[in-house]
């Protein structure tokens, strides 16, 4: 599975967020990483629905909207309306988690569900087959620029394993800290969705920025392989 580039717009220039988009999509990413934080579930604010909408005119990239909100069932809609292609929200946040997975998708959006670093695989589990994609927070949500917490590689690890094993098509994206050193350990667990934030914007050359996070592809054994 070929590794997807997120760059998160937080570690973007606020003040051009258009060129900021059409900058990292011609040096090759695919995604854009939106974090749309409350204040209250995390302690910063960031952009709102009609920032996406501003965004979604001007440019190509698939739209990653990772929800650090509280009750994300009311936001799902105004979001989706505004172009996101995805919508991630956080397993901690949600009361019907599979009840919002079903929301996203019947908005026709793909689907996403989040944990955070203190937050166990189990509470993910009964959401693999549904989601499109889950997200392993690498660091705690809220700020940029913050350290990658190295326990979460087990995590990434055994998520792999239970998807493969579930025999369900689910992408795992990993938020926090990635740069071209972190990249080979989320990808050797198991990750095909990195999100970089300073590690991309802050770089001089972003292109090469996006090679290196991306790296040389790493072959994973499925379980069926073993067993012939």
């Amino acid at each position: 599975m070929a590794t997807i580039i997120a760059p998160s717009i937080l570690s973007a220039d606020f003040a051009n967020l258009a060129d900021e988009l059409k900058k990292v999509e011609d040096a090759g990413a695919e995604y854009i990483h939106i974090d749309v934080m409350d204040g209250t579930f995390v302690p910063e604010i960031t952009i709102g629905a009609g920032v996406v909408k501003s965004l979604r005119k001007v440019s190509n990239l698939f739209f990653d909207v990772h929800l650090m909100v509280e009750h994300p069932e009311t936001q799902i809609k105004s979001f989706a309306d505004a172009g996101a292609d995805l919508i991630t929200f956080h397993v901690e946040a949600a009361k019907h988690s599979h009840r919002i997975l079903q929301q996203i998708h019947e908005l026709g959006c793909k689907a996403g569900v989040a944990l955070n670093p203190g937050t166990s695989l189990s509470m993910a589990e009964e959401l693999v087959e549904d989601a499109d994609l889950i997200l392993i927070m690498t660091v705690n949500p809220g700020y940029a620029g913050q350290k990658f917490i190295e326990s979460q590689l087990g995590k990434i690890h055994m998520l792999y394993h239970m998807i493969d094993e579930m025999e369900t098509e689910c992408d795992i994206q990993v938020d926090g800290g990635i740069n071209p050193e972190t990249s080979v350990l989320v990808r050797e667990a198991g990750a095909n969705i990195l999100v970089a934030g300073s590690a991309i914007f802050g770089a001089a050359d972003i292109a090469q920025a996006i090679k290196d996070i991306r790296g040389k592809e790493i072959l994973h054994h499925h379980h069926d392989e073993d067993e012939e």
